[in-house]
């Protein structure tokens, strides 16, 4: 199968395709063979978070638009987009955690969608997310634009395994309660002082320059412009694209 921009390589396409529902019909159950197979469907979404444009100018090459959304919507509610994330970030190196959020523009018009908030200039979705110590991403939390980042590391950190890890984070992070949660969990912080803080803290300077890695995590994450500039109204859909191109980072 040619491979063109937006799709996944055939090596790509061998280690996810057993993670997906079978293309025909079940045996014992009626109905027709899958007009597109699997692999057409995921290059269609993947065209689809790549580019950013509407599913009514989908491809010709990746099926009919009403066709990859259906099965779009079905595999989301089935979770097969998480599944597939759970199971290629399953080798983590858990010994630096990065904690960092990226903001996503906004132009919409929707009352649907929780995580969309007013900032400076737009509305905008921001996307917490936990890379391990390689720059992979485990776990993924939305927001508003407006809501402060020290409300967030909480709920987020508790999605993954603090015990032994060194957790990066910037200054916003650096909040007691944050600090008190990671060190209960037997973890250790990297975050760097608030010129304003009052406790200080010792920070490795040298050790905390890994954080980089989830900036260029990010970096990758904006090359799909349907995520750089959310178009989505719900938050689900929205959160299935980001797995989808979280996982085609992990396959690269």
């Amino acid at each position: 199968m040619e491979e063109r921009r937006y799709e996944l390589t055939s090596s790509g396409w061998n280690r996810i395709k057993r993670m997906l529902p079978p293309d025909p019909p079940k045996s014992g159950k009626r109905g027709r063979p899958a007009k597109y197979d699997n692999r057409r469907i995921i290059n269609g979404i993947l065209w689809l978070a790549g580019s950013g444009t509407p599913w009514r100018e989908l491809p010709e090459r990746c099926g009919k638009w009403q066709t990859v959304s259906a099965r779009f919507r079905l595999w989301k509610q089935r979770g097969i987009f998480e599944a597939i994330f759970v199971a290629l970030s399953a080798d983590a190196d858990m010994e630096n955690l990065s904690k960092v959020p990226t903001e996503e523009e906004k132009n919409r018009r929707e009352k649907e969608a929780r995580a969309i908030g007013m900032s400076i200039g737009c509305r905008n979705t921001k996307i917490h997310a936990i890379r391990d110590g390689l720059g992979n991403p485990l776990a993924f939390l939305f927001s508003t634009g407006n809501d402060h980042d020290s409300y967030i590391p909480l709920p987020l950190l508790s999605q993954s395994e603090s015990k032994g890890s060194n957790i990066f984070g910037d200054k916003a992070y650096g909040s007691r309660a944050i600090r008190e949660y990671i060190t209960s969990r037997e973890g250790s912080y990297t975050i760097p002082l608030k010129s304003d803080n009052h406790e200080p803290w010792f920070v490795d300077e040298h050790v905390y320059k890994e954080r980089h890695l989830i900036e260029c995590f990010f970096q990758k994450i904006k090359w799909f412009h349907g995520i750089f500039t959310r178009y989505d109204k719900r938050d689900d859909s929205f959160f299935a694209f980001v797995l989808v191109a979280a996982s085609v980072i992990l396959l690269k």
